[in-house]
């Protein structure tokens, strides 16, 4: 299926859906649960997404797409809570074809302050992706991919890409920029990679700097170090000590790096946070295991710098 959107399709969608009440009335609906939906919107101090309850009249996937997109520009009532996308941003055209939702912006979209467009992208991936044949959506501004503060293109975006605690309801995200380490190319040192985050607010931001290095990097310098199959069973910090908590998943290593760089991947990213100085690390609670034969878990590991690669 393909559906091709311009501006003015908006409008007469609109029309069609017999005069919207607009979207500020209809947050007014007794209870979320009768449909599910969400619009998203940014908090007045532009440093969180904010979630409110929606009921659509429309029905279709055309009119679902144009009801919400319209929602992205207006109010929801609230003078806390701002518009997802500024007035001055237009929508030139919107193409959907196998899941993938494609926005083409004008130039307007580039004069956001970066953290309101970070913002911005996360209220409209999140809005949209509830839409049934929506999977993900990519951003464009005049033909051109989205890039990120790394020249990076951001690529295709989904409800996954906004990091959130599984099995809570999260109504508000904020964004980080987080310091990490993953191997080199020989495997024997680490490099650093700046990244953007958003983040569910419920989640501590020691969580999110373990979860994103099992992800993986993003840039082409740097390569994963720890087992993608790791999981999480904990994350606390306590006296300046990150005690990270693994399954055993972290112990099959199948990457060929030298014993410590999954272990100080995870030590030197941490450290980077402000209060924490040390790190230890468990698998599945015990700390009486050695890593590798070689590195001990019973060791609370410092910050070290001696690994970091320089000649980038």
């Amino acid at each position: 299926m393909k559906i091709n959107g311009r501006v003015w399709i908006l409008a007469v969608l609109l029309l069609v859906a017999s005069a919207l009440a607009g979207c500020e009335k209809k947050h007014e609906r007794p209870k979320e649960e009768e449909t599910g939906y969400r619009i998203y919107y940014i908090n007045k101090e532009e440093t969180a997404v904010v979630a409110r309850s929606y009921r659509p009249e429309g029905v279709t996937t055309e009119e679902l797409l144009g009801e919400f997109l319209e929602c992205l520009w207006e109010t929801s009532g609230d003078p806390e809570e701002k518009p997802a996308i500024p007035d001055n941003v237009g929508l030139l055209d919107y193409t959907l074809e196998k899941g993938q939702l494609s926005l083409q912006f004008d130039l307007a979209y580039l004069e956001m302050n970066p953290l309101y467009e970070i913002l911005c992208r996360a209220a409209i991936v999140r809005t949209l992706c509830q839409i049934p044949e929506v999977e993900n959506v990519s951003f464009l501004v005049e033909d051109t991919p989205l890039m990120d503060s790394n020249e990076i293109p951001i690529g295709s975006l989904n409800e996954e890409s906004f990091v959130e605690n599984a099995g809570n309801e999260i109504n508000t995200y904020t964004m980080t920029t987080l310091q990490l380490y993953f191997a080199n190319e020989k495997g024997d040192q680490l490099v650093g990679e700046r990244v953007e985050v958003h983040y569910s607010s419920n989640m501590s931001i020691e969580k999110l700097v373990v979860e994103q290095l099992i992800k993986g990097p993003i840039t082409k310098e740097a390569y994963p170090a720890i087992p993608p199959e790791t999981k999480i069973v904990s994350v606390s910090t306590k006296d300046g000590i990150c005690y990270v908590n693994l399954d055993e998943g972290f112990l099959e290593q199948g990457y060929d790096v030298l014993e410590m760089i999954p272990v100080y991947s995870i030590v030197n990213s941490l450290t980077e946070l402000p209060g924490i100085s040390k790190v230890q690390i468990l698998i599945n609670g015990e700390t009486n295991l050695t890593y590798q034969e070689s590195i001990r878990f019973e060791t609370i590991f410092e910050r070290n710098l001696d690994l970091i690669e320089t000649n980038r």
